[in-house]
């Protein structure tokens, strides 16, 4: 094997792992656009306007921060906001290339409109107009965020376009999962925040045992024995030398209920965006302020730690509380709020308060000891957000499990052929019966029905979405071809291309059949000469190769090209097509009718994609004998597909795996070598002796 050979077997061999062991290497590395693409695309006054069906052109103006866009105004009166799908999401299409459509959401929650800006789909490109694209599109406006899986006001919202299925599968995901991300940033739907509206009356202990408030005691004796030297000394007892309080006092039955109705507005209506109230108090010998804050400006007693952020508490966020209104609130001595500012802080998930005490000893030195009282806010007081829209693959999947299972059971069905092969190809009739079965099964129920015909588009579209950024959502849209593709990688390994081109194509079933047909009727067959036979296999390599680079350069001249394939005529359309393809198509079925699998032998890019990890399978199935090639060449002529040369060697890259080379030379009316033994093992017959006179 060249040095070439090898790269691209190893090529092939880890675009076969992908399929095999689901591990998406680039699910999080989409590669970098220059130019143009790094960003979104910027809506202009009118594309808004018609987003969110405004007769005035309005204001758009950008907003930054982790969830960019732009605010849609008419005067001073925000009407809603828009996102770009390829700016937060980085979505890509079928195409491995970006896909770019801008959402806009109302301030009712919903979907305004949207608008595909920009995409690579080569699906969508052929057979669809860019009215069908257009229509499914803005089919989302109306879509209510708080039920994104219910109907819109669009004038056609459905779920996916037939023929495209895993094109607008993309759209339909990229554009429910912006929308929710826009309105939850904007606060148009609940977002996982806190409620800062519902309030209930609530005494100290009711909010004790619901958790909103907590507390940790230390006593004289645990202080005494944590500062040990300290002077002046602590007395040891059971009496606390602090009992500190923590509450998160933003929602307002845990602040209202403790600041009192006139103090809780009061501070919240001073809050800036992203700060959030907390309530700090304490009773005891030790004070939970001490007095080093009035010079630096930070209380270096207390710290609020969330996961490995430090959130420290100064005085400009301070506010010194007198008393409480709650009559069984603890006798408090000190009674403290703070702002916890800083937008990485969350407040509904878990925190503590770092407390620190510290007292000198009698040697000059510092001893200290800090406890940590841990706080998460009640589950009743956090807002869920609006369902994680479920992608589109996981419905596919549910829609058609039985159809998933027909499929695996057919590929078991031919695990156990081809491994089992040797009992069956000594019975000639039983073979025939069940190829014929088999090869009716694929074409009818796993083409016609199933519509599952796998394409070198979906080869190419692979390649493509490994270097613009893999995801295992875009292929998982469509199960029966996902379960074929996994079946066939796995055959490759141990068989060779003949899994798919001999048993699991709808076309060369087709074809193998209407063959079988003519010969039935008498129609001549026609031999090529195997020195031809071996130069028209490049056509074939040469349009695979032909259409992967045009794919780099142009995926809707890569799927021109791909025309030359006739499943998506003949299976996937079912013959409905314009009258062009449907010629091409009985041109080819044609020529079939007089050299078997005429198609699949010189002009087949899919079997030639297939037949270079062909090259990597494991084992040897087929059988040969010395004498074949030098004795006898019966095997030769009776190959359909002419994968046996004139010295008898099988080509992996060529055969189908029919398995017909094995029932001729297991059959004892057929094979010269079995005849030839028969006649051998047969004892001559005494030859009478004459007798003299």
């Amino acid at each position: 094997m060249t040095r070439s050979s090898l790269l691209i077997v190893l090529g092939w061999l880890c675009a076969i792992s992908l399929i095999c062991f689901p591990r998406p290497i680039f699910a999080d590395d989409v590669r970098p656009f220059t130019g143009e693409e790094a960003n979104g695309a910027a809506p202009a006054r009118d594309v808004a306007a018609a987003l969110f069906g405004l007769k005035e052109l309005p204001n758009v103006t950008r907003t930054a921060g982790d969830a960019p866009g732009w605010s849609v105004s008419l005067g001073t009166e925000t009407v809603g906001h828009i996102m770009s799908t390829w700016e937060v999401l980085r979505s890509v299409g079928y195409s491995g290339k970006p896909l770019d459509v801008l959402v806009a959401v109302s301030f009712e929650g919903s979907i305004a409109g949207a608008r595909l800006m920009r995409h690579n789909e080569p699906i969508l490109t052929l057979g669809l107009s860019d009215q069908d694209i257009e229509r499914f599109v803005t089919g989302f406006a109306g879509v209510n965020l708080m039920d994104p899986g219910g109907a819109g006001t669009g004038p056609d919202a459905p779920d996916i376009i037939s023929r495209a299925t895993v094109s607008t599968g993309v759209i339909r995901d990229a554009i429910l999962r912006t929308a929710r991300l826009l309105a939850i940033s904007r606060g148009l739907v609940p977002g996982g925040g806190i409620d800062r509206i519902g309030f209930a009356s609530q005494s100290w202990a009711e909010l004790e045992a619901m958790g909103a408030v907590r507390h940790h005691v230390v006593t004289l004796s645990e202080a005494h024995a944590a500062l040990p030297g300290a002077k002046p000394p602590i007395p040891e007892g059971s009496a606390p030398f602090i009992d500190l309080w923590v509450a998160l006092a933003d929602t307002p039955t845990i602040g209202r209920n403790i600041l009192g109705e006139q103090q809780f507005n009061r501070v919240t209506g001073a809050l800036e965006p992203e700060e959030y109230l907390l309530f700090v108090a304490s009773h005891g010998l030790y004070s939970h302020r001490g007095t080093n804050w009035r010079r630096s400006g930070v209380f270096d007693r207390l710290m609020i730690r969330q996961g490995k952020v430090d959130f420290p508490l100064t005085d400009a966020g301070y506010t010194r509380i007198d008393k409480l209104p709650l009559w069984d609130a603890p006798p408090f001595k000190e009674r403290s709020l703070f702002r916890i500012r800083g937008g990485r802080f969350d407040p509904t998930q878990p925190f503590e308060l770092a407390f620190t005490a510290s007292r000198s000893t009698a040697a000059g030195q510092d001893t200290s000891f800090t406890l940590s009282l841990d706080y998460q806010l009640p589950d009743r007081f956090v807002q869920a957000p609006p369902a994680e829209v479920a992608p589109l693959w996981h419905r596919t999947w549910a829609e058609k499990k039985f159809a998933v299972i027909s499929v695996a059971a057919m590929q078991v069905s031919l695990t156990l052929i081809l491994l089992f092969q040797e009992p069956l190809v000594r019975r000639k009739r039983l073979w025939l019966r069940i190829r014929l079965a088999y090869l009716t099964i694929t074409l009818v129920w796993l083409g016609w029905v199933l519509n599952g015909q796998l394409s070198v588009v979906q080869v190419v579209a692979f390649l493509q979405s490994m270097l613009a950024g893999f995801r295992w959502e875009t292929f998982l849209i469509e199960p029966v071809i996902f379960t074929l593709w996994a079946g066939v990688a796995m055959g490759l390994l141990f068989w060779g291309r003949g899994v798919f081109c001999g048993w699991l194509c709808p076309f060369g079933a087709l074809q193998e059949l209407s063959n079988l047909l003519a010969r039935r009727l008498g129609v001549p067959q026609l031999s090529v000469p195997h020195a031809v036979h071996e130069r028209l296999w490049m056509i074939k390599y040469i349009l695979f190769m032909a259409i992967l680079a045009l794919s780099f350069y142009s995926m809707r001249d890569a799927l021109i090209l791909a025309e030359v394939e006739p499943f998506k005529t003949a299976i996937s359309l079912r013959m409905v097509r314009a009258w062009p393809y449907v010629a091409f198509v009985l041109i080819l079925l044609m020529a079939g009718l007089f050299i078997e699998r005429f198609y699949c032998r010189y002009l087949c890019p899919l079997g030639a994609a297939l037949s270079i990890p062909a090259k990597l399978k494991v084992f040897d199935w087929l059988h040969r004998r010395p004498q074949c090639g030098r004795e006898c060449r019966l095997c030769e002529t009776k190959c359909t597909v002419g994968a046996i040369d004139p010295l008898g060697r099988i080509n992996a890259n060529e055969c189908v795996l029919c398995l017909r080379c094995q029932v001729v030379m297991n059959d004892p009316e057929t094979c010269p070598v079995l005849k030839r033994r028969a006649r051998a093992n047969v004892a001559p017959s005494p030859t009478p002796q004459s007798q003299t006179p």
